[in-house]
């Protein structure tokens, strides 16, 4: 007798082994047909998988927090089906899935182009149309090599020889089609009905440019045709909003081949950057921190102390000098732990908050750099805070507060609070973890907050909260951090006098509330399509001047203007005052400002707003009390 424990606690018993389909079927004829996948005693398999012992089992459908990876997975094996029907030939190597979709990489006699694409999903949707069952068989490993081998598949058999030789390995057919996997994939082919192939590249095998060059197609996929329309809506949306084409437009900054993954500030950007760390400054001063600066570079003895140089090493950007190796710091921790260690600390100084404006390098690959939002060089709004292990809970709970505030002030309100825990690689003990991490949760629970738990995402040194911010194309962006790290201050050193006059290793929180700054104001452009609340664009106000004998009068009221510390900026240039209008209008200006014959002898200024509100002549004491409230209203 087999006895099934359901996800609500009730049972059931078999008198044979079922297959989790007949366990779907046994609960009820609609669950049974929107079942796609389950889980025995919390591993995911497909739905043939028999349940030959008394086990805990949930069955997986399109609401189903993992529905979509399957989904997406399979919808990989279709297109690569697909591609081998219509080019004999073409080998196939691997297929995951990532964010919001799959791709699969090929071999071919020649590149795969964006003309191919509709040919190879009309047979797609052919295949999908045949309603072919999708079954799983086990081989050894030398079974699996020789099969792929018989068919030419010599990308799947390299594959294979890097797999242990006592593993059996799974495979997932579909018709005339079969694919090394791990699976666990839909139950038919008649699942898979909302999809799209986005764009093809280029992509070496195994990633290694030294390997052959292989065709790479995109594709995304969705559980219904209105999911897929809205999904491929935002992407129209956020091509319009692209940072990197609206950076170029409104004059912000460029990127160069010279400086791969670095960034070029013009003014206005420099301006939008400077707002922000002033901004993140009085968060600072407000909450007690005491603002630092530590070196650029430091010899690679003290990134071995700490851990860096054995978990971190391949994304460090390395220099020497009189026979000593250096590293560009990649972080600001170990800087911030030799300021703490300066002079001896007791109990009674703690917390210690550290808060730096630090400039950091890492060695990202260039094929992940991605304008402001994956680069090489950036600025954190990075703090460390030194205290004992029974101030974690009210500073975790306090970081939480500001990070809230912070973001609302930015205009984003949906934020997701997501707990990241022990990677595999890592260093301390289980038990030092089990004290961060439930640090943490308490921090949390105190606070009032809901939390998702990552397993095995946290950092090499410790557990962190991760904000995520939701923007209004309802993209999800993660920013700010708060990390609990028992392990650094003791490989480093660090100490502090207790009360009972021992030295003890403070606890060190790494936090940081909007991240690398670069990335953030990427976030900002795409989040406002460039429209920036007039506290953040760059120039506030525009003042023109209809003919040249108004000259004197728009001067100032760009005095009056800028003494009350707003950026504005005067056109005295001889174009018609629709062209001024229109030209500022694009640059996102939020406030114009005109001034004719009438408004300078009326000592008044017109005013119109960014959205085309035509405000009227009023007098200029008015029109600055309103643009230094607009101002204030953040």
């Amino acid at each position: 007798m087999i006895q099934i424990t359901l996800p609500d606690g009730s049972k059931k018993s078999f008198e044979h082994a079922p297959t989790l389909h007949e366990v779907a079927e046994s609960i009820g004829a609609g669950l049974a047909k929107a079942a796609l996948a389950g889980k025995i005693d919390g591993v995911t398999v497909d739905l043939a998988r028999t349940v030959d012992r008394d086990a805990a089992i949930e069955i997986i459908t399109s609401r189903s927090p993992e529905a979509l990876e399957i989904l997406r997975h399979s919808t990989a094996h279709l297109l690569a089906q697909a591609v081998q029907r219509l080019h004999p030939g073409a080998q196939v190597t691997i297929g995951p899935v990532i964010e919001n979709g799959f791709y699969y990489d090929f071999a071919y006699t020649r590149p795969f182009t964006p003309d191919d694409l509709p040919a190879i999903e009309q047979e797609m949707h052919k295949i999908v149309a045949a309603a072919m069952p999708v079954t799983r068989s086990v081989l050894s490993r030398d079974a699996a090599s020789q099969f792929f081998s018989a068919k030419g598949e010599t990308y799947k058999a390299q594959i294979i020889a890097s797999i242990p030789a006592d593993e059996d390995l799974s495979l997932y057919a579909q018709g005339e089609f079969t694919d090394l996997c791990r699976g666990p994939h839909v139950p038919n082919t008649d699942r898979i009905k909302s999809f799209r192939l986005m764009k093809v590249a280029g992509a070496y095998w195994r990633g290694d440019s030294s390997n052959e060059m292989l065709s790479r197609i995109y594709g995304t996929a969705w559980f219904s045709d209105k999911e897929l329309k809205a999904y491929l809506r935002m992407l129209e949306e956020a091509e319009k909003r692209d940072h990197r084409k609206l950076g170029k437009a409104l004059d912000l900054f460029h990127q160069q081949e010279e400086g791969p993954g670095m960034v070029f500030w013009h003014p206005r950007g420099w301006a939008i950057w400077q707002v922000i760390e002033q901004y993140m400054r009085g968060v600072y001063r407000r909450s007690g921190y005491q603002e630092v600066r530590g070196p650029q570079i430091l010899d690679v003895s003290l990134w071995k102390k700490s851990g860096h140089w054995d978990n971190y090493a391949e994304n460090m950007f390395f220099t020497e000098s009189e026979k000593r190796t250096y590293a560009v710091k990649p972080m600001n921790c170990p800087g911030h732990v030799e300021i703490f260690k300066s002079r001896l600390r007791s109990y009674r100084d703690l917390p210690i908050r550290y808060a730096e404006f630090g400039s950091c390098h890492r060695n990202e690959p260039s094929g992940a750099l991605h304008g402001l939002m994956r680069v090489r060089a950036f600025t954190q709004d990075d703090g460390h805070i030194f205290c004992t292990e029974a101030q974690i809970e009210s500073e975790v709970t306090a970081f939480h507060r500001q990070a809230m505030q912070v973001y609302t002030d930015f205009g984003f309100q949906d934020i997701a609070v997501k707990i990241a825990l022990r990677p595999d690689q890592r260093i301390g003990s289980d038990a030092i973890w089990d004290r961060a991490e439930e640090a943490l949760r308490a921090a949390l629970t105190r606070a009032g907050v809901a939390w998702q738990e990552l397993p095995g995402e946290g950092v090499f040194y410790g557990p962190k909260i991760e904000y995520h911010m939701h923007d209004s194309i309802g993209r999800d962006w993660q920013v700010g951090t708060m990390q609990v790290d028992f392990m650094m201050p003791e490989r480093l050193g660090a100490e502090y006098v207790d009360e009972h006059s021992n030295r003890q290793h403070p606890v060190m929180l790494h936090r940081a509330i909007v991240g690398s700054m670069e990335r953030f104001i990427g976030i900002l452009i795409e989040h406002h399509a460039g429209i920036l609340p007039t506290w953040l664009a760059p120039v506030q106000a525009v003042v023109m001047n209809i003919t040249d004998a108004q000259t004197e009068h728009v001067n100032k009221v760009v005095r009056l203007l800028t003494e009350q510390g707003l950026r504005v900026v005067a056109d005295l240039r001889k174009e018609k005052i629709g062209y001024k209008i229109r030209e500022h209008t694009l640059q996102r200006v939020p406030w114009l400002l005109v001034v004719g014959d009438r408004e300078q002898e009326a000592d008044t200024v017109a005013v119109r707003a960014l959205d085309g509100t035509d405000l009227g002549s009023m007098p200029l004491q008015e029109c600055v009390e309103k643009l230094v409230s607009a101002v204030a209203k953040h």
